[in-house]
């Protein structure tokens, strides 16, 4: 019966196109704007790596000024010091952490025909890796000792490597960075969460750093500060040890904790961590430590805009108006098969029968809206990216998740705009249209 009443649906459409064209064009721009904007919200708050997003946890303590909070009183600086985020580090008391923090230097490459340029640096420990699944081309992470008593090695990204080396295995090779020669001991493939959830401080939709290096290569080499950099108090003293051991915050970090056994003796450790600190003559503020998993995190740090959601409802509202014109235009429609219905009940059709078979005609115009406002929902995230540029580019697209939700959401907003007109052109009495025929 569905293939007769598609059959019936086409039939229909036909006899009337230019009513039915006014009906697709008002689905298809609903929809266009629809799934311009969900697109952009879904990308922007999707799960980055959802195997392991409830066992990822960015660790945070209150180091601040004792009379003046960060933000909230009740919410701990967003980032960690050198000297926090190095001694829980190395503590290892969870599954796997890793510090981090972003910096950059000049590269000189051998080959004359590259000039030297600035690269931007992700210094982390080697759980880094693991704790991200970080997919490998060539080679692997650094070991542990190279942690613990840093050596001069480095992983590089594949644009780098083919920047740099023409795409090749380049592992025991040397690059040269402020007269320091590091060796190439891995090369990593394309790697781009979306959002950047490692390091949402210094933006969620950045780009990933060009390459990787040991944590505690930033002492020993002195290398700057990059992204954030907050500070409560000034260092004691001058020159960089005494801005790397000084309470400014520009560190962020991360513990792997499989279940909730392991989280709840994590927090235990940092409590334990930051009482021992307060002995020191650290941390003046009252205990107030935090472990946030994944899609938490996300939600504090605002990565969705609040300007992202007010679109998105706004485009809500645009397709309720698109269907309301929707309704109008198949009540009109409708109106004009009142003779022909009156003839199919006459004959023994159902109520039943007639209103699936209407139903299935507003199905269809829907779907073609759907193809039709999947068209446009491109080019309105194609004007996105043009708007807004790097900073838009990674989230302004559609997986098969977003195309099957247009043609989803097409057909049942085109259905449901049907319904009224559909069971009041059902109602017709038989007898007044065989009377008028």
């Amino acid at each position: 019966m569905f293939t007769y009443y598609l059959r019936l649906a086409f039939k229909s459409i036909k006899r009337t196109p230019i009513l039915s064209a006014l009906m697709i064009s008002a689905i298809a721009l609903g929809i266009g704007a629809c799934m311009t904007t969900i697109s952009v919200n879904y990308m922007m708050s999707a799960d980055p790596i959802p195997h392991k997003s409830d066992q990822l946890y960015y660790v945070r303590v209150d180091s601040w000024d004792p009379y003046n909070a960060f933000d909230d009183p009740n919410i701990p600086p967003n980032q960690l010091t050198w000297t926090d985020a190095t001694n829980l580090t190395l503590a290892g008391k969870a599954f796997r952490q890793s510090a981090m923090a972003r910096s950059g230097g000049v590269l000189e490459p051998d080959n004359p025909d590259i000039k030297p340029f600035q690269a931007g640096i992700r210094l982390a420990y080697n759980d880094f890796f693991d704790m991200f699944d970080v997919p490998f081309l060539y080679g692997n992470p650094w070991t542990d000792e190279a942690d613990i008593n840093p050596e001069l090695v480095v992983v590089l990204t594949e644009q780098l490597n083919e920047r740099l080396f023409g795409g090749e295995n380049s592992v025991g090779r040397t690059i040269k960075m402020r007269s320091n020669d590091l060796t190439v001991i891995g090369i990593t493939k394309t790697w781009e969460p979306v959002p950047r959830f490692y390091d949402i401080t210094t933006g969620p939709f950045n780009d990933v750093s060009d390459m990787f290096m040991p944590y505690r290569l930033k002492q020993e080499l002195e290398l700057p500060n990059w992204g954030n950099n907050n500070c409560w108090k000034p260092s004691e003293g001058s020159g960089f040890m005494s801005r790397l051991l000084s309470e400014c915050i520009n560190n962020q970090m991360w513990v792997e904790l499989p279940n909730e056994q392991a989280r709840q003796d994590y927090m235990d450790f940092l409590d334990s961590y930051v009482n021992e600190q307060k002995a020191l003559g650290r941390f003046p503020r009252p205990l107030n430590n935090k472990l946030t998993d994944v899609m938490d995190w996300m939600k504090h740090e605002n990565v969705v805009p609040d300007d992202a959601e007010i679109m998105l409802w706004l485009s809500f509202l645009f397709l309720l108006v698109c269907l309301l014109n929707t309704i109008g235009l198949l009540m009109a429609k409708f109106a004009t098969k009142s003779s022909e219905i009156g003839l199919r009940r006459a004959v023994g059709a159902s109520k039943q029968a007639l209103f699936i078979q209407h139903l299935v005609e507003a199905g269809l115009i829907g779907f073609a809206g759907g193809i039709l406002g999947l068209g446009l929902s491109l080019l309105g995230l194609e004007g996105v990216e043009s708007l807004f540029g790097d900073f838009i580019s990674k989230v302004a697209h559609m997986d098969a998740t977003l195309v099957a939700m247009a043609f989803g959401l097409a057909v049942l907003s085109s259905v449901a705009a049907g319904l009224y007109p559909t069971w009041k052109a059902c109602n017709i009495a038989p007898a007044s249209q065989l009377k008028s025929q």
